[in-house]
């Protein structure tokens, strides 16, 4: 099975990919699909298909001149292990508005081996970095 990547919002299954960040991800737990819908809008996405069918999700925020976040990767359980969470940040690292960043970001729990080999590090100065962190946001009926 052929994998295809695309930036196209409209192929996009919104459905699935509210359900797969609300209940099977560790980062976005209980997100109402209103905020994911706005997420989607002012994010390029990448939906990954096999045969018309989503079985994966990227979507990237950026400036598109010196900075980058990827965010919401997943690859859906029933298609892992098949070389199928490689080739989607592939496709996110060669789309050409993502070229001659200053810093690209991403935070992960479990899939730091595969982002190491894209070329991902530690944080090379942990200590000027800050952030406002609310895992429970979206339980806590706080967004939106």
């Amino acid at each position: 099975m052929r994998l295809q990547i695309s930036t196209e919002k409209a192929r996009l299954d919104v459905g699935l990919i509210h359900q797969f960040l609300t209940h099977e991800s560790t980062w976005a737990i209980g997100i109402p699909l209103e905020l994911v819908k706005k997420s989607i809008d002012q994010s390029l996405c990448f939906g990954a298909y096999i045969d018309d069918q989503q079985i994966g999700f990227a979507r990237v925020v950026s400036d598109f001149s010196t900075f980058a976040y990827l965010m919401d990767v997943f690859i859906l359980p029933a298609y892992r292990a098949k070389g199928y969470s490689r080739q989607l940040p592939q496709a996110v690292f060669a789309h050409p508005d993502l070229q001659g960043l200053r810093r690209f970001m991403l935070a992960s729990s479990n899939a730091r081996g595969l982002y190491q080999q894209f070329g991902f590090q530690q944080l090379a100065k942990p200590e000027i970095m800050m952030e406002i962190n609310q895992p429970g946001i979206y339980q806590n009926n706080l967004a939106v």
